[in-house]
C-alpha cells in the first residue's frame, strides 16, 4: 500500500499572486544584501543602509504572505521567520569577520616588516 500525502490545493486564479509574491521575495533580498553590501564597501554613503532594511522588510513580509498564500504549516512559517531573522544578520557577520581578518593579518604583516628592517644587514 502506497503512502498517502495530503497537499493543499492551490486554486488556479492563486497562482500569479503566488508566482509575483515568491518573485518580490527574490528581489527584495537581492536588493538587501545588495544595498548593505555596497554601503559597507563604500560605494554608497551609509545613508543607504535604511534602504536595504526597508528591502529585508519587504521581503520578509512578502515571504511570510507566500507562505500563507501557499498553505504553510506553522512549523514551516516559524522557521521561514527564524532564516529572515538570520538573513538580517549575515551580511554584518560577513563583513566583521572580513574586517577581523584583515586587522589580525595586517597586524602579522607590520610585525615581520618591522623585524625585516631590523635585521637587515649593514654595510
Amino acid at each position: 500500500m502506497q503512502p498517502l500525502y495530503i497537499r493543499p490545493e492551490i486554486a488556479t486564479d492563486q497562482f500569479l499572486p503566488i508566482f509575483i509574491e515568491s518573485s518580490l521575495v527574490l528581489v527584495f533580498g537581492v536588493g538587501y544584501a545588495a544595498v548593505i553590501t555596497l554601503a559597507k564597501m563604500g560605494y554608497f554613503s551609509k545613508k543607504w543602509m535604511p534602504v536595504g532594511y526597508l528591502f529585508w522588510v519587504l521581503q520578509t513580509y512578502f515571504l511570510y504572505d507566500f507562505a500563507v498564500l501557499i498553505q504553510s504549516n506553522h512549523f514551516t512559517l516559524k522557521v521561514l521567520m527564524v532564516t529572515m531573522v538570520v538573513y538580517l544578520f549575515v551580511p554584518h557577520l560577513y563583513f566583521y569577520l572580513i574586517t577581523a581578518g584583515e586587522n589580525r593579518y595586517e597586524k602579522q604583516d607590520d610585525m615581520s616588516k618591522t623585524r625585516a628592517a631590523n635585521n637587515t644587514p649593514r654595510a
